[in-house]
């Protein structure tokens, strides 16, 4: 069965976005671009929430058609184009966009029969609100996090009040030159 790993940038204090949805205090270099690309060239499957769907469709189809595009939006721009996107929304349409399969009712019957088909893990990159719903149903089954070196002290959280408890395995982690290390769970479900 497929997998879904969250692919989250957090704050030290497991914040993944400021109280207003900023996102200015994450780092990203070459070194981490290159390293993310890696993992994400041997996927085929994004899952987005709403919002975060709309912000890579208003960028990523296009980044490598761009005079100043650099290496890593040529390439992610060509990831981007030929992956299956999922979305999670009550409001966009599925004849609207192209290669795209929208979830709007049944998640948990939805997300299980994506899981069965072929294909290798399904990444939800950011996507906060759809990260918590999916962790409410126990749809989450990995975490990829970049710990930032930041202490936000409020935004939007990763873990939400209340979250059922869930052992984790750690895999790997890699600490980056700027700070920033990797942090690579799978649930551990005995």
């Amino acid at each position: 069965m497929r997998q879904i790993i969250s692919f989250m940038h957090i704050s030290l204090d497991g914040f993944v976005a400021g109280p207003n949805g900023e996102m200015d205090w994450i780092k990203v270099d070459d070194e981490i671009f290159n390293h993310v690309e890696k993992r994400i060239c041997q996927g085929d499957t994004a899952l987005y929430g709403r919002t975060t769907y709309q912000m890579m469709e208003a960028y990523w189809p296009t980044a490598a058609d761009k005079p100043n595009a650099s290496q890593h939006d040529i390439e992610h721009s060509a990831w981007y184009k030929n992956a299956h996107k999922i979305v999670l929304s009550n409001t966009l349409n599925e004849k609207d966009f192209t290669n795209t399969t929208i979830i709007n009712d049944n998640l948990v019957n939805s997300i299980n029969e994506i899981k069965q088909l072929s294909g290798s893990e399904i990444l939800l990159f950011g996507s906060p609100a759809a990260t918590h719903s999916l962790l409410n149903l126990n749809l989450i089954d990995g975490f990829w996090l970049f710990v930032n070196p930041i202490v936000l002290g409020k935004g939007i959280p990763l873990f939400t009040e209340g979250q059922n408890k869930m052992p984790l395995k750690l895999l790997s982690s890699q600490q980056f030159s700027s700070g920033v290390t990797e942090l690579n769970y799978i649930t551990d479900k005995k």
